[in-house]
């Protein structure tokens, strides 16, 4: 089994390649989608996170409004940091027991982790292999606010938080550019699947 890891700044395009792979035939695990789950009522970080945030960040059902929870803390990097010290680690243990379970049941599988900050957090290390997703600026910026719920102050607030782009290009194994046609990125994305497959076989 090989490991990968698909990483890339904010709306740069890693869901779309993440299911290109997928639909190449690769396993695909996104941690934003892991991270939706432990975040739910029973979820393994529920409890603390309302404990921590207060019951301000919760609907009419109680769930955690995923809106409201990102404005308390994308103003305060301590506060930000407090709301990874409670997700990551349940969300990184669901990432290793589905990545076990690939491995048992499909030894030559390619299993790609989509996930936004594997090259700040080091995590990068652990995969066989890293690819980079990237767009050029612009195009980032108006992804993010046509995606929304984020204005281009917002978005610009948050870019400005993340690892410079270069930093995580220094990393990467591959690297996919999505500026482009959707044809041209899915070329790029058959190019690396083929660079993978024969790494795995």
């Amino acid at each position: 089994m090989l490991s990968v890891g698909l990483t890339g700044g904010l709306a740069s395009g890693k869901s779309f390649v993440g299911h290109a792979f997928a639909d190449l035939g690769c396993h695909l695990i996104e941690a934003d989608e892991l991270g939706h789950q432990v975040l739910l009522p029973g979820g393994e970080a529920y409890a603390a996170v309302v404990r921590e945030f207060g019951n301000q960040i919760l609907d009419a059902e109680k769930r955690i409004d995923r809106t409201r929870l990102s404005a308390l803390v994308w103003g305060a990097p301590e506060r930000l940091e407090k709301l990874n010290s409670l997700v990551h680690p349940p969300v990184i243990a669901r990432e290793e027991r589905r990545i076990a379970e690939i491995a048992k049941s499909d030894p030559g599988a390619i299993v790609l982790v989509a996930a936004a900050i594997l090259v700040e957090t080091g995590r990068y290390e652990r995969f066989d292999r890293l690819i980079v997703v990237f767009c050029n600026r612009d195009q980032q910026i108006e992804r993010a606010v046509q995606r929304g719920p984020y204005t281009r102050e917002q978005v610009l607030a948050r870019l400005s938080r993340q690892l410079p782009l270069e930093e995580k290009l220094r990393v990467a194994d591959y690297v996919i550019d999505t500026s482009g046609t959707k044809e041209n990125t899915l070329e790029q994305v058959r190019a690396v699947y083929s660079s993978l497959r024969s790494l795995s076989a």
